[in-house]
């Protein structure tokens, strides 16, 4: 993700968290977002229960239509991975 997103997101993230929530209880899913923290310009959502990967596509889509975001430089979301 480019600085000028990063910076965008970490200025209302409280707001964002809400959003999010909103757009997840449209879908009816259980999930909601707790948190949002950044990490080396990553953008990381803890989430309450494991999340559907439709769950991350409405995520990934309300992150992409924030204003003043490239969409561009917005990568796919994904799980974590374990081993």
């Amino acid at each position: 993700m480019s600085e000028i997103n990063f910076n965008i997101i970490v200025s209302q993230a409280n707001i964002y968290v809400s959003n999010i929530n909103r757009l997840l209880k449209g879908i009816k899913s259980e999930v909601l977002a707790n948190l949002i923290y950044f990490d080396n310009k990553d953008i990381i959502i803890t989430t309450n229960k494991a999340i559907a990967a439709s769950d991350l596509n409405v995520t990934k889509k309300y992150i992409k239509t924030l204003n003043n975001t490239n969409s561009n430089n917005v990568i796919n979301s994904w799980l974590p991975q374990s081993k």
